[in-house]
């Protein structure tokens, strides 16, 4: 399984109120109905542990991906298109990190 992490703000003047709902209406749901996904959580950040700094960015993205091959399929469909163009609509330039799990030894 392949993790990837994105890490982002909203744009300026978009209300996060209005990106969380379509979070939880549109996005959430569709992108975890892909056949090529283990798990997807969108977090909002509360903030920094042991500081009262601002966190660096205002939302976290966690996609798990079972298939990576169906993966690149199912974000190229239609409805997958019209997703992320509705997610750029709001994010600002989001930053999508691949990882791996490290096992123990």
């Amino acid at each position: 399984m392949t993790r990837i992490v994105v890490l982002f703000n909203l744009k300026p003047g978009v209300d996060p109120e209005v990106y969380e709902t379509w979070a939880r209406s549109t996005d959430i749901p569709v992108v975890n109905g892909l056949a090529s996904i283990g798990e997807f959580s969108v977090h909002a950040t509360t903030g920094v542990l042991g500081s009262d700094a601002k966190p660096p960015y205002a939302y976290v993205e966690i996609i798990d991906v079972a298939d990576m091959d169906k993966f690149g399929a199912d974000v190229a469909s239609a409805t997958m298109q019209k997703i992320a163009a509705e997610f750029q609509a709001f994010a600002d330039n989001p930053t999508f990190i691949m990882t791996r799990t490290l096992e123990a030894a």
